[in-house]
């Protein structure tokens, strides 16, 4: 989400400048409609996200489902969803009670960010590229898990989140797809940690178009 902007405003009384004040403008990225087509279905549903987890009691779910499957989402009790159609296109838009009020002007975009991100992930997907650099390094699949030759004494064999998707295409590189953007990231970061990409020789894994700056080595 955007920062806040403000603007100071200064006061005068009798041609003199006695103080300042601040008038904050919200950020607008929460009022941006999400617009997505008809093979997208979003349904808010008057339910709380878990029934076994307190925090997600007073939330209710909302569940996105596209051709590539199903995405639900917890939706905060101050967040009101309006759901319209313009042509062929139909959007949702998010608002809240207070939006002066901090804990949900922050949630505003965030929430509007999250039901993008679903409806991208059951149309399209989201995917990372793992790159290995160094002599020796090398991916493969072996069993339903990822086994990762690092140049440790043993290989590393990774168990694949449900819901991603692994390949690799070739012993260098890792694809790894799925609906759920947060999860693809965090995987890909999981398996980026058993090697990570060091500035003397620019070894490692890298993660899509990843690149650090190489520094020279001591000198005597």
């Amino acid at each position: 989400m955007n920062p806040v902007f403000c603007r100071r405003i200064p006061a005068y009384v009798s041609g003199r400048r006695l103080s300042t004040t601040t008038v904050q403008r919200m950020s607008h990225i929460g009022s941006l409609p999400v617009k997505y087509t008809g093979e997208v279905k979003i349904t808010h549903i008057n339910k709380p996200f878990s029934q076994t987890d307190s925090r997600f009691f007073n939330k209710t779910t909302l569940e996105v489902v596209g051709p590539l499957g199903t995405r639900q989402m917890a939706i905060e009790p101050f967040v009101t969803l309006g759901f319209s159609q313009q042509g062929d296109e139909n959007q949702v838009t998010v608002s809240v009670n207070d939006s002066q009020e901090k804990r949900q002007r922050q949630m505003w975009g965030t929430t509007r960010a999250l039901i993008n991100n679903c409806v991208v992930g059951v149309t399209e997907g989201f995917s990372a590229t793992l790159r290995f650099v160094g002599v020796g390094y090398r991916a493969a699949m072996e069993d339903g898990r990822l086994a990762l030759r690092l140049g440790y004494s043993h290989p590393i064999s990774m168990e694949i989140p449900v819901g991603l998707k692994v390949s690799v295409p070739v012993p260098t590189r890792v694809l790894i797809s799925g609906m759920d953007l947060q999860q693809v990231k965090l995987f890909a970061a999981k398996v980026r940690e058993w090697k990570k990409p060091e500035p003397y020789n620019q070894k490692g894994i890298f993660i899509n178009d990843e690149t650090i700056r190489k520094k020279d080595g001591k000198k005597k």
